[in-house]
């Protein structure tokens, strides 16, 4: 009996500690049972294969945000990846390839190249922040506008198609029967870096620097802890997981463009404020980074079944994302 009060206390608790999360879930489960099809193998793939990437990116914004910090360039970055790996990995024999001297590359060999320039253009927030002290808005700001201009320059705004079909291919593949149950080799890719960063997070001393930072780095430098070089790490493992998903974003949405990845920083940050990563810094967990992109996306798909305009998806999203930053600092101040 001890046992199940534990439990209903630890639910209440959650409840009051994620509204938003029990009321998405509420409303999605009674979409649920309203509408047709929102219960089936195809909106599941769906929602998997967009929350997948998505959870890719808020991993990268949430070392971000955790020490107090934010990353402004994350879609534009996820753009860009895109962008550079639509172009690699066009067919050798598409008449309308961007770079036509360019010869067909290997996609593996591609996903490296992204992943080094993700690395770099992380690096640099991480620097200009550690060592200039320019805060992350401002940087992860005027990084945002570069990289958009790059990308604009390299494309010429034209969009890019003709992809490999093994590039395609795997991006989209699943396991499972055609007819049945599939898990989509996205969630697999998805699964093996929300456990990567746990790993991360709470086993290894990178982690423990991070939420040191995020609590007071003042403390944590007179600790010993080399707050510098950590902050260029976390910028930098960013840049990286901006490269991967834009590399998965460009195969799966089976084109690129410059306008790829747009606000998708805004949707990172939501899910990982929705997730209980806190924006005073030095709380948030993967599970909860995970909770929170998956029911953003839940709303997405909600308001698509209830037959919302789409117009206002935007005024939803922005209402809810304000909403929860809000209870956040308010959960934060009544700790105080």
């Amino acid at each position: 009996m001890k046992e199940n009060n534990n439990f209903g206390a630890k639910v209440i608790d959650y409840a009051k500690s994620n509204p938003i999360v029990v009321m998405l879930a509420i409303v999605s489960i009674i979409v649920g049972f309203t509408t047709n099809n929102f219960f089936s193998w195809g909106n599941f793939n769906n929602l998997v294969s967009n929350t997948a990437v998505r959870f890719i990116i808020a991993l990268g914004v949430s070392g971000c945000l955790i020490t107090k910090g934010t990353d402004l360039s994350a879609g534009r970055q996820v753009g860009l990846a895109a962008c550079i790996a639509g172009i690699l990995c066009q067919r050798g024999d598409y008449s309308a390839r961007l770079f036509p001297n360019i010869p067909e590359m290997n996609i593996w060999l591609v996903l490296l190249i992204v992943i080094v320039i993700g690395a770099v253009i992380g690096l640099f927030n991480g620097v200009i922040i550690s060592q200039l002290k320019v805060p992350p808005f401002i940087t992860t700001l005027g990084t945002q506008t570069i990289v958009y201009g790059c990308c604009l320059v390299l494309t010429n705004a034209q969009p890019i198609g003709g992809f490999q079909s093994a590039y395609t291919k795997f991006v989209s593949g699943k396991f499972g029967s055609n007819n049945g149950f599939q898990i989509p080799y996205l969630l697999i890719i998805a699964a093996l870096f929300g456990v990567f960063f746990w790993f991360l997070y709470n086993q290894m001393r990178h982690g423990k620097y991070m939420y040191a930072i995020g609590g007071n780095e003042v403390a944590a430098e007179v600790s010993g802890v080399n707050t510098k070089q950590t902050t260029m790490l976390i910028y930098m493992t960013a840049g990286i997981m901006y490269a991967v998903a834009g590399w998965l974003l460009a195969a799966k949405s089976g084109g690129a463009s410059s306008g790829l990845g747009q606000g998708y920083e805004l949707e990172a940050i939501a899910g990982c404020t929705i997730g209980g990563v806190s924006t005073t810094g030095g709380i948030g967990k993967v599970s909860g980074v995970l909770v929170g992109v998956l029911v953003f996306e839940l709303l997405k798909i909600v308001l698509q079944f209830l037959g919302v305009n789409p117009y206002y998806n935007f005024i939803v999203q922005g209402v809810v994302i304000i909403v929860a930053v809000a209870l956040d600092i308010r959960k934060n101040l009544q700790k105080k």
